[in-house]
């Protein structure tokens, strides 16, 4: 099994933990920095070999849902590591973070992305969930670095919250195995998704139902699916900003993965519970709820975590839904969703910092002083809207007809969440990037600064306007997989 680790699907998620050890002894910030940047680049190069590496081991798995994800969070976390590399360099300037910070910040930033791969990739259902462990705890202590009040009270807040969800996973996880045994027997197998998904139609179906609702209680909390979701405001809230563009998407795939998963397993069993009803259930609610508590919020950054509530609640209503039309709109959704709101948190990070704070009240009117931050944001805003032309459009129209042709009656409250919340975006769309400026006491963007954004955005709106004919077959097979 320690071969497999030297593989290019080990390799993703060991390079990350190996940087993040290395950069324990780095005392240079800008070294920390480019090593960060390194580290993230390498594991997404290797994550973009993975297509022609499939297949299954005893320790991991590398199908097209793992290596998707796995494509997906590298990206982001080598965008996110770039835009740090500036942005820890101005807290750092104004004394908000130390020299001790900056350098645990970068380990921290590596251990999580690390773990996250790890998670991904895993196909064991033990290790699945030591990794999602270890990442939360890695996010909690990286939440906690500006070392304020309110930071070490949300740093605290999320572990707690998805402390106790880590732990029902874990129950969920123990009773599945014992679902397996009659089927699979004792031993490394009945620990293995590869091997489960097979012979789920021999499982005791009793069992297989109690470990499914623990498994999506548990990870429906690191899904930020409601009500399960109040760690995520206050965590995004008060951490550093980049962290909060791989949160907002790597932490929640990984936990709608595993819950795929499960779900493939309750569908193999003719005795159990169907599935999507609950997740239909948790992805509606998430979507209403975050809908109508945009429309208070003060704070924008706690602003667009409620916007990743509601985008968490469609994919997971998506994947309730079922069938190879809906899997593939929440995955589509899944995709750009991340690819989008890393994108804005990077241009609010800017922004918060340019401002001198993350209010509404102290930050209006972006194209008036900084045309291109403010054009940018503006342009994210829009995607996450699901507004035509980007992405977003695409996936929000594939899963309401979805909807309309499985389960008419929930068109209506999925479509008022919809509005509710594209109404709630566009308001603040004209408060933060039109009207008056307020002052910038801060440093101004530098083009360096806004090119991950920029990169996501068009990958956004390549795929709204002319999806590639190679993306178009990758994700039918991926939907066609689920």
């Amino acid at each position: 099994m320690i071969g497999e680790l030297l593989t290019p699907a080990g390799l993703v998620a060991v390079v990350p933990l190996l940087a993040a050890i290395a950069l324990g002894f780095v005392r240079s910030q800008a070294i920390g920095a480019w090593i960060n940047i390194a580290a993230a680049a390498v594991a997404f190069g290797l994550a973009c070999a993975l297509p022609w590496h499939l297949g299954a081991a005893p320790l991991l798995l590398v199908d097209r849902l793992a290596t998707h994800l796995a494509i997906l969070t590298s990206f982001v976390g080598l965008t996110s590591a770039w835009f740090s590399r500036r942005y820890i360099q101005i807290e750092a300037d104004a004394g908000r973070m130390l020299p001790l910070g900056v350098r645990q910040y970068h380990v921290l930033f590596q251990a999580f992305l690390g773990f996250m791969l790890l998670a991904l990739l895993s196909n064991n259902l033990g290790v699945t969930w030591v990794a999602m462990e270890a990442a939360t705890i890695a996010a909690v202590l990286v939440v906690g670095l500006p070392r304020t009040d309110q930071a070490v009270e949300a740093s605290w807040k999320m572990f707690v919250l998805c402390g106790v969800g880590i732990a029902l996973a874990l129950f969920g996880t123990i009773v599945l195995y014992l679902a397996a045994l009659p089927a699979m027997g004792s031993g490394w197998a009945a620990m293995s998704w590869s091997e489960l998904a097979p012979k789920a139609a021999g499982f005791k179906a009793p069992l297989l139902n109690l470990a499914f609702v623990f498994l999506l209680v548990g990870y429906g909390t690191k899904a930020a699916l409601a009500p399960l979701h109040a760690w995520m405001p206050d965590a995004h809230a008060e951490g550093p900003t980049p962290v909060s563009a791989v949160l907002s998407g790597s932490i929640l795939n990984v936990a709608l993965a595993v819950l795929l998963r499960v779900r493939g397993l309750m569908a193999g069993n003719a005795e159990a519970l169907s599935p999507g009803l609950p997740m239909m259930g948790l992805g509606l609610l998430s979507l209403l709820l975050a809908a109508f508590s945009l429309w208070p919020r003060r704070d924008v950054k706690r602003f667009f975590a409620f916007s990743s509530v509601e985008q968490s609640g469609i994919a997971a209503f998506a994947f309730g839904i079922g069938g190879p039309a809906a899997m593939f709109a929440g995955m589509l959704h899944l995709t750009l969703h991340t690819l989008t709101k890393a994108a804005i948190f990077h241009c609010v990070g800017r922004a918060s910092q340019m401002k001198g704070g993350q209010k509404f009240l102290h930050i209006t009117g972006l194209i008036g002083s900084h045309r291109a931050l403010g054009l940018t944001l503006a342009a994210g805003m829009v995607a996450v809207s699901g507004l035509p032309p980007f992405g977003l459009f695409s996936s929000e129209f594939l899963i309401v007809l979805a909807t309309i042709r499985q389960v008419p009656w929930l068109a209506i409250p999925l479509g008022l969440g919809l509005v509710v919340s594209a109404w709630a975006l566009m308001r603040r769309l004209i408060t933060l990037c039109l009207g008056a400026p307020t002052s910038s006491p801060g440093p101004a963007p530098e083009v360096l600064d806004l090119l991950p954004a920029w990169l996501h955005l068009a990958l956004v709106l390549v795929l709204g306007l002319a999806m590639p004919g190679f993306v178009l077959s990758w994700f039918r097979a991926l939907a066609g997989g689920l």
